[in-house]
């Protein structure tokens, strides 16, 4: 059974730690990385952004964070499932938690960044209703190709 929670200072580990693991398998570890994973409090929380953690049967097992860019407009990264995990669905009930708080938030759009090699993940964020933007030229990470929002 998965339960999506707000984030504790007593998880920066396991989010550093899910997350590292699913760049090094797919990908590297870049410096905005090191700087969102090292220090989440000041890079994330402290800008206004959130973090959840799923629990599958108590044990933290995925995790998601939203980071601000403006008013009503957020970030969705930082999304990782524990390996182990991976085939319950967790990362798109965690797709749907993020896309349910901005509804009712009434955010204006939830925007990502991700990879053309990541079909799988592609053909969920499209599922959801995420759209295809223009990526731009500062795009904060090497590794992304791609941007899409889902308008809310």
């Amino acid at each position: 059974m998965l339960e999506i929670i707000a984030f504790e200072p007593k998880y920066k580990d396991i989010f550093r730690d899910l997350n590292l693991a699913w760049l090094e398998r797919f990908f590297y570890v870049e410096d905005k990385d090191h700087e969102l994973l090292n220090d989440c409090q000041t890079h994330i929380l402290d800008k206004g952004g959130l973090i959840f953690i799923g629990l599958w049967n108590q044990k933290p097992v995925s995790c998601y964070s939203l980071l601000k860019k403006g008013t009503g407009i957020y970030e969705l990264g930082k999304m990782a499932v524990d390996m182990e995990y991976q085939s319950l669905k967790i990362g798109q009930r965690m797709l749907a938690h993020a896309i349910a708080l901005g509804k009712r938030n009434q955010w204006e759009r939830i925007e990502l960044y991700s990879s053309t090699k990541l079909n799988p993940a592609l053909h969920i964020y499209r599922k959801f209703g995420f759209r295809e933007v223009i990526l731009e030229n500062n795009s904060p990470y090497a590794r992304s190709d791609i941007k899409m929002e889902l308008l809310l």
